[in-house]
């Protein structure tokens, strides 16, 4: 039997690389009306002192203005996703579930100036491309005028993270039996979200044996 684990808390480190790989999520801050949300890409830089998000929004969403330097953002970022079925366990009388990966970063949010725009695009295509097997497509390539009315229309927020929050919920908590078996149903599965999931629980105890590669 195996011994049980610790269940779903990232650590802050691989909570940031994990969100740094993802490169996409959801923001949201709160006005008088209730949420605000946006799905945004973004580029994460890490510092000595901290961690910044940098995102950028059309000039006239809600959520430009309450980026004052004061009101506090939070970028949702989620990973892959798989329901498990009661019955994929080997052992009898577990719960079917959701596996899944993610994690919150918050803190207060601030605009750029837009003299800062061109930059922000640079680095966010420049990371955004780097994930391609092709050589990176750049926006000096942009017919000028094009590029720079597209730049003029947003406003770029950083948002300085000081509260971060990743759970992966993988199955550390089960048998490795039963942490076998799910993972080999998910590395069978149509969907590649499964067979990343799959690959990551594979991973976290690879001493085990797995039918399916």
């Amino acid at each position: 039997m195996h011994i049980l684990r610790p269940q779903f808390r990232i650590e802050e480190s691989r909570a940031l690389a994990f969100a740094a790989e993802r490169g996409f999520g959801v923001i949201v801050a709160a006005d008088e009306r209730g949420p605000r949300a946006s799905h945004v890409p973004f580029v994460l830089q890490q510092r000595e002192d901290g961690a910044i998000v940098q995102i950028h929004l059309t000039a006239k969403n809600p959520l430009v203005q309450l980026a004052d330097g004061v009101r506090r953002f939070l970028l949702i970022v989620s990973g892959d996703d798989a329901y498990i079925s009661n019955d994929w366990y080997a052992s009898r009388d577990n719960v079917s579930t959701w596996l899944y990966e993610a994690v919150h970063l918050s803190g207060v949010a601030q605009l750029r100036e837009r003299n800062e725009n061109r930059a922000h695009g640079d680095a966010l295509l420049a990371a955004a491309e780097a994930r391609l097997p092709k050589p990176p497509w750049e926006l000096a390539r942009m017919e000028p005028t094009k590029r720079e009315m597209m730049l003029a229309s947003i406003r770029v927020i950083d948002l300085v993270v000081d509260k971060i929050e990743g759970q992966a919920k993988l199955n550390q908590h089960k048998s490795d039996e039963d942490h076998v078996a799910v993972a080999d149903q998910l590395a069978r599965a149509e969907e590649t979200g499964s067979r990343r999931l799959a690959a990551r629980m594979r991973a976290s105890r690879p001493e085990l044996g797995y039918d399916v590669e």
